[in-house]
């Protein structure tokens, strides 16, 4: 290989004070929320357009330099890690909302756009973008691992929600997929093979985004249960009788405990539900009927509502705050996060074991989840640097993957691979991975892009 220092060198050439070698700012973009260890690149530029990626690409490709894509490192299995070193290109600079057609409901944003921003932006237009996966991450983020959330039962993830890309390839070229059409039957659909491809066969640079009309009602509610298997339970029902919900959340008691602890809320330390119904007044008051129905045929206690814009916010972002509310409870922690997505009817087997496998542990384990979609999270609470802690919650966590592989499930279902859930992928594809690599290599055959990661198997 080119010497790094070499390409770094071109860089800065080319681009100045906006290509670092500071160990701060390597830091920085080597390291996310995850329990991985930070693996720093060698130097980090600062893009500021699509033609100076394109630039920097070529370069590093001629070079045979690593690179890896940033946006604002809140990945959480080591997807932005530089196990090689090389370049980081980020891409937060590039936060401009390029347009926004209400009549078709799309916006057009650069890559470094956040969630929030997009939907301030929107406030005066009726439209929002509803993916929400509790940090507020760059768009390009989003779109690379395939990002979902709170809100993904009623409104899809980031698959369903990218309608078109502009991608800069490994060599410089650029590229656009997809349209702002609603469907096309031409082609191969290269924008689903972009949106989760984790910056693995090129940088995202502009995206084409649909938008949703702000329901005219809006009503949350917390529902607590005398065990888990009733609050489970009550999702799978809910589900299989068709209720549209907007977002049905689950949270165990140590997640009520941080809550009530880092949110000052002063919920019932039990298995509890948090809900939100979307649509008319009317239509809000017969799903709540049906669903409070289920519930109490499951142990329901009733709902307490939340129909106040500040007490739906307050109450969500209790929700949001969960992870630094867990690791309140045992200062100094961090925690160690896998997910695992299932069939709604294999859900309850599935997260009674994890809680069961986790209550013979000895560490202190939090369960949550986006359930509505058979989605649920398992948290570690592990101090930083203990290999025993850490290891443990490794077997418990390789535990949650292989019973949802078992059940016809995902090692993920909004995580995604990275670095962290790597050595599942064979179990979870088999023969399949051969054509991920065959993809990885015909997209980049220097093996420059985010190397280590998705498609770099043998």
């Amino acid at each position: 290989m080119t010497s790094i220092n070499h390409t770094i060198s071109e860089l800065e050439a080319l681009f100045g004070e906006r290509v670092s070698r500071a160990e701060a700012v390597r830091r920085h973009h080597g390291d996310d929320l995850s329990y991985l260890p930070a693996m720093l690149p060698d130097a980090v530029f600062f893009a500021a357009s699509t033609s100076e990626v394109s630039q920097a690409l070529a370069i590093c490709n001629a070079n045979r330099t690593p690179v890896i894509a940033f946006g604002t490192g809140t990945s959480i299995e080591g997807q932005i890690h530089a196990p090689q070193g090389g370049i980081c290109i980020d891409v937060s600079g590039m936060d401009r909302i390029l347009a926004v057609h209400e009549e078709d409901f799309d916006a057009v944003v650069q890559p470094g756009v956040k969630r929030k921003q997009l939907n301030e932006y929107l406030r005066a237009t009726g439209l929002s973008f509803p993916v929400d996966p509790g940090a507020d991450a760059s768009l390009g983020g989003m779109t690379a691992t395939r990002a979902s959330g709170t809100n993904a039962v009623r409104y899809g993830t980031m698959r369903e929600n990218v309608l078109a890309l502009e991608v800069v390839l490994p060599d410089g070229q650029i590229i656009r997929t997809g349209t702002r059409a609603r469907k096309s039957s031409t082609g191969y659909d290269l924008t689903r093979l972009f949106v989760g491809s984790e910056g693995t066969l090129g940088v995202i640079t502009e995206l084409t985004v649909r938008l949703h009309p702000i329901p005219a009602a809006v009503s949350s509610a917390v529902c607590t249960f005398a065990s888990l298997q009733g609050a489970v339970d009550t999702v799978i029902a809910t589900m299989q009788s068709g209720v549209p919900m907007a977002r049905i959340e689950f949270l165990d008691e140590v997640a009520i405990e941080a809550a009530n602890n880092y949110s000052r809320l002063d919920l019932k330390v039990a298995p509890t539900l948090f809900l939100e119904f979307h649509g008319t007044e009317t239509g809000i008051a017969e799903q709540a009927e049906m669903v409070e129905a289920i519930a109490a045929e499951n142990g329901g206690e009733g709902f307490a509502w939340a129909r106040a814009a500040e007490d739906r916010a307050r109450l969500w972002q209790a929700r949001h705050d969960s992870n630094p509310a867990t690791r309140a409870l045992r200062p100094g922690s961090a925690t160690f996060v896998t997910d695992a997505c299932v069939p709604i009817s294999a859900l309850a087997e599935n997260i009674l074991a994890a809680r069961a496998e986790a209550d013979r542990s000895f560490l202190r384990t939090k369960i949550n989840g986006h359930v509505g979609d058979g989605n649920f999270h398992v948290n570690y609470l592990v101090m930083p640097g203990d290999e025993r802690e850490i290891a443990e919650a490794e077997r418990l966590a390789a535990g949650v993957v292989e019973r949802a592989l078992k059940s016809g499930g995902t090692a993920s279902g909004e995580h995604g691979v990275g670095l962290g859930k790597l050595k599942f992928l064979q179990r979870e594809h088999g023969p399949a991975l051969h054509s991920m690599v065959a993809l990885k290599q015909a997209f980049d055959p220097n093996g420059i892009m985010n190397p280590g990661k998705l498609g770099s198997f043998s």
